[in-house]
């Protein structure tokens, strides 16, 4: 069993262990109040499922866990990375560090989503061989995405496949 999968099983357990997942005997209360059995519905704790896996995630970047690559600074406004045409859509302050810790992309905006991983598709091309995309591709394809709201969502999920399938 590698490493990551042992870790992964060892948390699952000692969570359940604890009662870390919600249960109070027996019962586990929903958002709207509802009590259901622990028989009836197992519920996992939702901070194991929040975070993707892999080192090229918005989340991974947005962690700290690395350092962030010297050419791209954490507080370096994304119209200074991108281009002025980015304040189209987006606020003057956003900073990439902003752009990578962003939680509205999830039933949101597809320009939310778009920023988060785009932002993390440049660091990746800045900091992982093999990274499909270069950065000037990254920045000419978010900024070519943002004349429709459709161009947005099919360039936010290409640039989240290949931070998914990154290593």
């Amino acid at each position: 069993m590698s490493t990551s999968a042992a870790t992964f099983c060892l948390l699952c357990c000692l969570a359940l262990w604890s009662g870390a997942v919600g249960f109070s005997r027996g019962e586990k209360k929903t958002r709207t109040g509802e009590i259901h059995s622990k028989t009836s519905e197992v519920g996992w704790p939702g901070y194991l499922y929040t975070r993707a896996e892999g080192r090229c995630t918005p989340q991974y970047w947005s962690s700290g866990s690395e350092a962030w690559p010297n050419i791209v600074p954490k507080e370096a406004a994304i119209s200074k990375v991108f281009g002025s045409r980015v304040l189209e859509r987006y606020e003057p302050s956003l900073t990439l560090l902003d752009a990578t810790q962003r939680n509205d992309d999830v039933g949101g905006s597809a320009f939310a989503k778009l920023v988060k991983h785009a932002s993390a598709a440049l660091l990746n091309a800045y900091a992982r061989d093999g990274f499909p995309y270069d950065s000037w591709e990254v920045k000419v394809l978010l900024l070519q995405a943002l004349v429709s709201e459709e161009a947005a969502a099919a360039q936010a999920e290409q640039f989240e496949q290949a931070n998914l399938s990154c290593t």
